[in-house]
């Protein structure tokens, strides 16, 4: 029997689903309880760009029914993306080091900082068994060129015993002659290696429909839709990743995720084609495909949490 597969989308709060998904009105407050009667996953994005305060993770915990799972992307510093000093927590600003563009230097003792302050902030999932994956989205400038995974172990240390997905954005990682080296290692330091959907087009940060599973208990994929031009020329998240899925592209995802379902006790679908209401109308389907109940419909009547 093959493992439990969880369908879900990168945040609930983009812009596009507050336009185009959810009722019209709905306060903001009410908008994760009347997604988790849809779904069973979903993956913070707004802790990619500030630790959230714990007082806030505790009211999601409260928003949300029993087994619903958030996998949370790490903090854009800890993903080696570029940084400003405001984006850390304030009490651990003082001492920073910044480059001439104001950029946070990462240093190791900052890292242990980050790391435990993101701790802390999930707990009250990780108490109520709520927390799933750490997401480490790394920029393309990780390259295997440049870079080693060792680099990661500190932080995948500093999570253990959570479990932490690592997303590669360098192609780098799993080209033919790599790729079993790549594998291997997170499989050694006890990391989700993060499969995607993406545009089919060879450019370097783009990365190609490669699947493993390097963790018994968790595989993850992510569908960042198929438009090539807008993933490396759009300025804005709807411009890099809009895309209306198909049937039969939502099937070839499908495949993939019953294939790592049977090597991994749990699959995360995350859809990240956010424009519009494209991720959760592409997931829901999904979900049919999938011969899961998609939950009620979106047009059905609001729910009110106190």
């Amino acid at each position: 029997m093959g493992g439990r597969i969880l369908v879900g989308t990168s945040s609930w709060a983009d812009p596009g689903f507050v336009e185009d998904w959810y009722p019209p009105g709905m306060p903001a407050r009410d908008r994760l309880p009347w997604y988790a009667q849809r779904f069973e996953v979903v993956e913070l994005n707004s802790s990619f760009y500030a630790i959230p305060e714990v007082g806030t993770v505790a009211r999601w915990v409260r928003a949300t029914p029993d087994r619903f799972t958030f996998d949370v992307k790490l903090h854009r510093l800890l993903s080696r993306h570029a940084a400003a000093i405001d984006s850390l927590p304030p009490d651990i600003r003082d001492d920073v080091e910044t480059g001439p563009r104001g950029r946070v230097r990462l240093t190791p003792e900052l890292e242990t900082a980050m790391v435990e302050r993101t701790i802390e902030a999930v707990s009250p999932l990780e108490e109520a068994g709520k927390l799933g994956a750490l997401l480490l989205q790394l920029t393309p400038g990780f390259s295997p060129h440049e870079h080693r995974l060792d680099e990661l172990v500190p932080l995948i240390e500093g999570f253990a015993p959570r479990t932490v997905a690592v997303e590669l954005r360098h192609r780098g990682w799993v080209s033919e002659k790599r790729a079993a080296e790549t594998f291997a290692k997170l499989s050694e330091l006890g990391a989700a290696f993060v499969s995607v959907d993406a545009p089919r087009a060879e450019h370097v940060p783009i990365m190609p429909p490669v699947d493993a599973v390097t963790r018994d208990d968790l595989a993850y994929l992510r569908a960042h839709g198929r438009n090539a031009e807008g993933y490396m020329t759009g300025r804005t998240v709807a411009e890099r990743f809009g895309w209306e899925y198909t049937d039969e592209e939502l099937q070839e995802i499908a495949e993939r995720a019953r294939g790592m379902a049977e090597e991994a006790g749990e699959v995360h679908v995350q859809f990240n084609n956010n424009a519009r209401d494209n991720a959760p109308t592409a997931a829901r389907r999904f979900r049919e495909l999938m011969g899961q109940d998609p939950g009620p419909s979106p047009h059905e009547g609001q729910l009110r949490v106190v």
